[in-house]
């Protein structure tokens, strides 16, 4: 028991409830709380006012950061679980696992909380809350990119759940699959799972929120494929869903539309979409980011570009979607550069390269060496004398390939004549 309760209880009332309410501060609100829950009566009235103070004593400790007591509150209520029906059980359990997670650094408490909550939901026989439990599990592992323990866990969840046909539950799992075959750079089987998710949500009514989410996932995949017009149309869609609900996810919605348009060629779109009615409700420093990315491709400047990445590395590189297609639009900015500034010269040293493109030399000289080897150009890297010298661009004659075809259909013809003389013969 907590060291809250003390050994008096107070009868469970709405009297109760608002002298808690009522109370100097938050500490003998939660005390007065933890007394009320310790009244030994059953009846309907006295667990309806339980039920309003668990809710109260779950905010209450959720302000306070107190996530142990949270997590022990749940063992403590196990008792009065048995008294309540199973749905308003889960909602409790649901909640009080939510409010966990409001509380910062808390994540391996609940992969813990979420285990000892599977454990006894097997044990009671609680199915429709344990497979709740169990894919709130899952998502947690992803998060802390547990990804085997993930994938063993929704294996199982996945069968079960598809032989209860629980399709807004499918939808839930489905998603969560999709997610973590795309952090395991499996995109035919997260793209598989997105479909099963679409399947099962065409069938019910999707919440706004689940909607958006699909359409957030499948915009990430399709710019994964490089299919970044479909992949801006969905982000669209799940900016839009997210910004009615006023939900954080909308913001990165929002990033990944500006991305979209940076990597179609279309960076001068980006400040319109900011200076729009919807992009102006978020401003800040993820939509300054991806400003400063478009601003640095306008321009086609490596150096604006490395400084973007620089002061925002928290918005741009420590996200694993951004970084990636970002990482990308380097390479083919840099190769862009090179390309031009190697144009009118023959033999030209390493090191002035660099200073045209202010590059450090060993940088320039990793490019160019990669580039001669994907034939982007010919030429070849004196590292001796630090210079690249670069070939002419030898053009083969047409009038050869054409004649060694002519060679080629004559030869078939003789073939040809020889068979048939040959049948002639015999």
């Amino acid at each position: 028991m907590s060291t809250s309760v003390q050994s008096s209880y107070l009868p469970a009332t709405t009297e109760s409830i608002s002298k808690a309410q009522e109370a100097k501060d938050a500490s003998e609100s939660i005390s007065i709380l933890y007394r009320v829950l310790e009244d030994p009566s059953s009846s309907a009235d006295a667990l309806r006012v339980k039920e309003l103070a668990i809710t109260n004593l779950t905010n209450y400790l959720t302000k306070e950061n107190r996530a142990e007591d949270l997590r022990n509150l749940l063992t403590q209520l196990r008792p009065f679980f048995a008294l309540i029906p199973k749905a308003k059980t889960a909602k409790i359990v649901r909640g009080i696992i939510d409010a966990v997670a409001k509380i910062p650094g808390t994540s391996e408490l609940q992969i813990s909380l979420c285990k000892e909550m599977v454990e006894w939901t097997r044990a009671e026989k609680r199915t429709f809350l344990r497979q709740r439990v169990e894919a709130r599990l899952a998502a947690l592992l992803l998060e802390n990119q547990e990804y085997t323990e993930a994938l063993a866990l929704l294996s199982g969840l996945i069968k079960e759940v598809r032989r209860l046909d629980d399709k807004l539950l499918l939808v839930d799992i489905d998603l969560l699959e999709s997610k973590l075959h795309f952090s395991l750079r499996n995109l035919p089987k997260a793209k598989a799972s997105l479909t099963a998710a679409r399947t099962a949500a065409n069938a019910i009514y999707v919440p706004p929120s689940q909607q958006g989410t699909i359409d957030l996932q499948s915009g990430i995949l399709h710019a994964e494929e490089k299919d970044y017009k479909t992949a801006y149309s969905y982000f669209f869609e799940a900016f839009e869903a997210f910004s009615s609900l006023e939900d954080p996810k909308a913001i990165f919605s929002l990033k990944y539309m500006l991305l979209c348009k940076i990597m179609v060629n279309q960076a001068d779109d980006v400040a319109g979409i900011i200076s729009s009615k919807a992009g102006l409700k978020y401003l800040g420093p993820d939509v300054d980011a991806m400003k400063a990315v478009a601003d640095a491709y306008s321009k086609r400047s490596l150096k604006y570009f490395e400084t973007a990445l620089r002061d925002y590395k928290a918005q741009l590189e420590e996200d694993p979607i951004v970084h990636r297609h970002l990482s990308s639009l380097y390479d083919t900015l840099l190769e862009q550069n090179l390309c031009r500034l190697i144009e009118p010269y023959s033999r030209v040293e390493i090191a002035h390269i660099a200073e045209m493109i202010e590059l450090p030399i060993s940088h320039v000289e990793k490019k160019l060496s990669q580039m001669i080897l994907d034939k982007k150009f010919a030429g070849t890297l004196d590292q001796g004398a630090g210079c690249l010298i670069i070939f002419e661009d030898t053009k083969t004659e047409e009038i050869f390939p054409a004649t060694l075809e002519t060679i080629t259909n004559v030869g078939k013809v003789v073939d040809s004549l020889y068979m048939r003389s040959a049948k002639i013969m015999a």
